[in-house]
């Protein structure tokens, strides 16, 4: 006589449950009968660092919902995001699993997929080089105050896309005493806030420090174009940021900070023009080339040249940058850079231009695409560019 498995004990799923890693393992496990379901929490908390998926560009066919690539099970899964489906909306980045959404106007947002949670961030408005706004200035909406103290204006999309990227320190759901810093686009400075705060504040002597943030162990590191670091502790009012200045100057289109493990490393991404033809008209599009790893050598201080990254895999692009084991995965591949372009608008002109992502391969320099995008062809995703999003339940 076979077993009834919906009669199982409660105790007994829930045991089963908890053993669970991965959340789309545990939504499988939920989905089999309202028994298992009734026994489970719907959001579970135990879940270690979950690999991420990849956030594609709105459809015409789900314009409510957003889909998302699970690369451990080659899937696609279709979560509703009406906040960040409008086509005036703009993502400027993903922390901790939680989206950061601009529109235009002053807000930020702070959206997670999964659970739905909202949080404000202080308003662009409010950031330290607004001198004023007035929604009644048509086209003239902000006044900023530049590094020299000239004033100039921007319009409400020119306010929004100022952003490049902004970090959170923790998860929002789990620490509310979060810090997130934002990279001004055209000046290179890095203001932030605390969860509470009115409005934003600049970072003294970090500015140039721009190519990318990370949060590791109370500190957060900043780089620049040519690998130097600016360590930036902003818990107190007065924020302390010390320099590093490395021996090795990294050439390069564009850097990515990583924490793996003990170490951190530095992604150099070199970037090539490419010819792109379509009916009756050609343009130009940055491709990558290549990637280049190094390792800081705190004695020095000095980069050294990564050879492989052995069963790493690191997640770059508009992300929160982000290093895992791919041992710890089905579907996945160690010593090797899951990229998404982050650098430059001018690739899309509409539903024209092909995305530059895929998985650069360390040991042969080769790139594959990844399987929801075929690389070099003529499969378009529209904008905006897709986005790694860690899936945080809680």
């Amino acid at each position: 006589m076979g077993v009834d498995w919906t009669k199982l004990p409660p105790e007994l799923l829930e045991s089963i449950s908890e053993n669970l890693k991965l959340y789309s393992d545990y939504l499988s496990f939920r989905a089999v009968c309202r028994g298992w379901r009734s026994s489970t929490p719907k959001t579970p908390s135990h879940l270690p660092p979950q690999l991420p998926w990849l956030m594609l560009p709105p459809s015409q066919s789900y314009q409510s919902h957003r889909a998302f690539y699970d690369l451990s099970t080659n899937k696609l899964r279709f979560l509703s995001l009406p906040e960040s489906s409008n086509p005036n909306k703009r993502h400027c980045g993903s922390s901790h699993g939680w989206l950061v959404v601009l529109d235009e106007t002053p807000s930020i947002l702070l959206l997670n997929p999964l659970s739905r949670a909202k949080l404000h961030l202080p308003s662009l408005s409010s950031f330290p080089n607004v001198h004023s706004f007035n929604y009644s200035h048509v086209g003239k909406e902000y006044s900023l105050r530049s590094p020299s103290g000239d004033l100039y204006t921007r319009n409400l999309r020119q306010m929004r896309d100022s952003i490049k990227k902004i970090v959170l320190s923790v998860n929002p759901s789990k620490e509310l005493r979060f810090v997130a810093i934002a990279i001004l686009n055209q000046t290179g400075e890095l203001v932030y806030c605390k969860n509470g705060d009115d409005s934003w504040r600049f970072i003294p002597g970090a500015q140039s420090y721009s190519e990318d943030v990370i949060y590791c162990e109370g500190l957060f590191y900043a780089v620049d174009k040519h690998g130097g670091i600016a360590i930036c502790d902003v818990h107190d009012d007065s924020p302390k940021v010390s320099i590093v200045q490395t021996r090795t100057q990294l050439d390069g289109d564009m850097q990515y900070l990583i924490n793996s493990g003990d170490e951190l490393l530095l992604i150099t991404r070199h970037l090539d023009l490419e010819f792109s033809f379509e009916p009756h008209q050609s343009y130009l599009v940055y491709r990558t080339k290549r990637f280049e790893v190094s390792r800081l050598v705190w004695s020095g201080p000095h980069w050294e040249r990564v050879k492989s990254l052995y069963d790493k895999m690191v997640f770059i692009g508009e992300n929160s940058s982000l290093s895992l084991s791919a041992s710890d995965f089905t579907g996945c591949m160690g010593n090797c850079i899951y990229f998404t372009d982050d650098y430059s608008e001018s690739n899309y002109d509409g539903s024209l231009g092909e995305h530059d992502i895929g998985i650069y391969k360390l040991w042969d320099g080769s790139i594959e695409p990844l399987p929801c995008y075929p690389r070099n062809s003529f499969f378009r995703m529209g904008w905006p560019t897709p986005l790694w999003v860690t899936p945080t339940p809680c």
